[in-house]
């Protein structure tokens, strides 16, 4: 059951980061969003809960943490497939 939660609020975590630097129109990619949840939940939430001093109990230090690393985690992904996909396009010619 704790799995089922965790991925759950990985899910949620991540979709909320991808709504808050906008999706465009195809809308939340829940495969990313997933990742980025779980990514981030574990980055960021265990950096903030440790720096708040509050260990490793569910406070909201944490969850706030949880949020940020999602949102650093999607702007990288993002940030990396602009760059890829930019240079795998041909230069126009004029």
């Amino acid at each position: 059951m704790l799995i089922l939660g965790i991925l759950v609020f990985g899910m949620l975590v991540g979709g909320a980061a991808q709504l808050v630097l906008g999706t465009g129109r195809e809308g939340v990619d829940w495969a990313k969003a997933l990742g980025a949840g779980l990514i981030g939940s574990f980055v960021g939430g265990l950096i903030a809960s440790l720096i708040a001093g509050d260990g490793l109990q569910l406070r909201a230090s944490g969850l706030i943490g949880s949020f940020v690393g999602a949102l650093i985690v999607t702007a990288v992904w993002r940030w990396a497939g602009e760059r890829g996909s930019a240079k795998s396009q041909p230069a126009r010619r004029r």
